[in-house]
């Protein structure tokens, strides 16, 4: 076997790359990424994560000259584009990672044909972006788990293959043309406090977390101000840490804090093979509960107070300011505010799940989409009728404020559970607080007009 190509898509390392492995045995490697025009068209080319994309591919490019090597960049169609790759440099065989979005799978399926009529193989690595693949733990009845207990207890059973050294040496191919690496220049309204991306940083980021911070997360992890959550989804995201590698590791940890992190990776899994079966609820209910929600233009000004954190709930504001400022938001933030747009102002959660798509660096279809249908009471969440209190949550995972007062300035003189509350304040008080608004809705209203819609009374 002379030439194989390997087809880097949201799989951006060195470390654990069972694809890459696999390529091995050529006497020449192509690492190819493609820019993959089909992507932007469909709007999912958000800033932020073109950013942290840019970084990947540079971080990605310097490791493989490292080893004597490069990686190449093209633009346009992904399967027009490894195949002019796989001609130029007569390739046997091509090497990708197994994804789980319907367009992942109908990309797949077209390459697959294209390479064969041309006399070349494909092969298609599981386990890269997850740690145990969609469809390894299915129940009796169906192709797919929809309760995450019972899939979490045979998920946990499963056998995970070692994590894979990186290659030493990668040689590729003289002559391949490469465009330009991308960079972070002309990417318009980033975030200004996006983290790097890269696998060298996220390899730094989880060793940090795995030595200082895996002990205490089921203590702290719902603790807003304490911030004590991993941070490593914008790395799981873009694939420049193994899910495979990431389990290990955490499992050498032990103690509930690294059996509550093992479950949160395990979450990802299950949302992905729950998409991988059924494509669709990706934009579509999952389980229908035959919502009458607000139009957009209805709801229009309250769609437009959430999205910029001015709808009078502190710590929903906060949490909103955060995606704006970082592209990255703390897990139970994330709960809240999806709570909030859906039940309590009763807006579809595909509006919400597209504004979080347009600023999460972490923002992966799985795991964006089935998380807001959880929320929603659209997905596969056991009790859909559920709703979070931002106040009660608010005093419970942030007692001092010091979240609120972190994102929320205005509110950043407020002592006590005001700072929770500010409409309770009076007089002189209530002006000092300058154009901060009072709540766009009341919650018992909010709560009530749920009830209606979705009861259909």
């Amino acid at each position: 076997m002379n030439v194989s190509v390997v087809l880097f898509t949201s799989d951006l390392r060195l470390h654990d790359h069972p694809a890459l492995r696999a390529a091995d045995g050529a006497r020449q490697v192509v690492p190819l990424f493609v820019r993959d025009r089909a992507v932007a068209d469909a709007g999912f080319a958000a800033p932020n994560r073109l950013a942290f994309l840019a970084d990947c591919l540079r971080d990605l490019d310097a490791g493989l000259r490292e080893r004597g090597g490069r990686l190449v960049v093209r633009s346009g169609d992904v399967v027009a584009e490894v195949c002019k790759v796989a001609a130029e440099t007569d390739a046997d065989e091509v090497h990708m990672a197994a994804d789980v979005s319907g367009y992942a799978q109908r990309r797949e399926q077209r390459l697959r044909r294209a390479l064969e009529a041309e006399g070349r193989r494909l092969h298609v690595h599981d386990t890269v972006t997850t740690a145990v693949a969609p469809g390894a733990v299915t129940p009796a009845s169906s192709d797919h788990f929809a309760v995450f207990t019972p899939y979490f207890r045979q998920w946990s059973g499963v056998h995970l293959r070692a994590p894979l050294a990186a290659p030493r040496t990668v040689r590729v191919p003289e002559g391949v043309g490469s465009e330009e690496l991308p960079s972070h220049t002309g990417i318009a309204s980033l975030s200004p406090g996006l983290a790097t991306g890269g696998e060298t940083a996220g390899r730094r980021e989880s060793s940090r977390w795995l030595r200082d911070g895996i002990a205490a997360y089921e203590d702290i992890h719902d603790d807003l101000a304490g911030d004590a959550t991993s941070r490593l989804s914008p790395h799981l995201h873009f694939g420049t840490l193994s899910p495979v590698e990431l389990v290990h590791r955490a499992r050498r940890s032990a103690g509930p804090g690294a059996e509550a992190f093992v479950r949160q990776l395990a979450w990802r899994d299950f949302h992905r093979q729950v998409l991988a079966a059924r494509p669709a609820s990706a934009s579509a209910d999952y389980r229908t509960k035959h919502d009458r929600w607000r139009s957009e233009t209805m709801a229009r000004a309250d769609i437009a107070a959430w999205k910029e954190g001015r709808t009078g709930y502190p710590l929903i504001d906060a949490a909103m300011r955060q995606l704006r400022h970082e592209g990255w938001m703390h897990n139970r933030g994330r709960l809240l505010t999806a709570s909030f747009l859906t039940k309590t102002l009763y807006v579809d959660w595909r509006i919400g799940a597209r504004h979080f798509l347009d600023l999460l660096v972490d923002g992966d279809v799985a795991n964006n989409q089935l998380n807001w249908q959880w929320m929603a009471g659209t997905g596969t969440d056991s009790r859909p009728n559920r709703v979070l209190n931002p106040v009660t949550q608010a005093k419970r995972h942030d007692p001092d404020g010091v979240y609120v007062r972190r994102w929320v300035p205005e509110l950043a003189e407020l002592d006590g559970p005001l700072v929770h509350e500010p409409w309770k304040l009076k007089g002189l008080e209530r002006v000092a607080l300058g154009d901060y608004p009072d709540p766009i809705v009341e919650l018992a209203d909010g709560l009530a007009r749920f009830r209606r819609g979705r009861s259909g009374d």
